[in-house]
């Protein structure tokens, strides 16, 4: 069974920095795209970054410039620079995965559980 854990979350004031990572664990055959999406209280949950193998990173306009995705494949890991930090910032990022465990299971998204970030001064 995969499983997606995020870390780094928490309480900074605007204008800080943090990194949110989020490793992935159980057997994997391949993720084709790995990110982060973020829910704002009262909002739809967004993409925030992502990026497909073979592929450059994505971002959505309102953090562009901002923050950094990067991705190591040899850890199943996928982290998240976030820079500049603003009040609307705040939300829970989950980590998101498209692939499979195992190569005769169809692809499919995994879903961390969410890490709460703060941005308050």
């Amino acid at each position: 069974q995969v499983q997606l854990v995020e870390s780094g979350g928490g309480l900074v004031q605007p204008g800080g920095s943090l990194r949110l990572s989020c490793e992935a664990s159980g057997s994997i055959f391949s993720f084709n795209f790995m990110g982060w999406y973020r829910q704002i209280p009262g909002k739809q949950r967004e993409l925030v970054a992502g990026i497909i193998t073979g592929g450059s990173p994505n971002y959505a306009d309102s953090v562009k410039g901002r923050f950094t995705i990067s991705r190591d494949n040899t850890k199943n890991t996928v982290y998240l620079q976030m820079n500049s930090l603003k009040p609307e910032d705040t939300a829970v990022y989950f980590c998101n995965a498209f692939g499979r465990a195992i190569m005769r299971d169809p692809m499919r998204n995994y879903w961390g559980q969410g890490t709460q970030v703060t941005v308050s001064s």
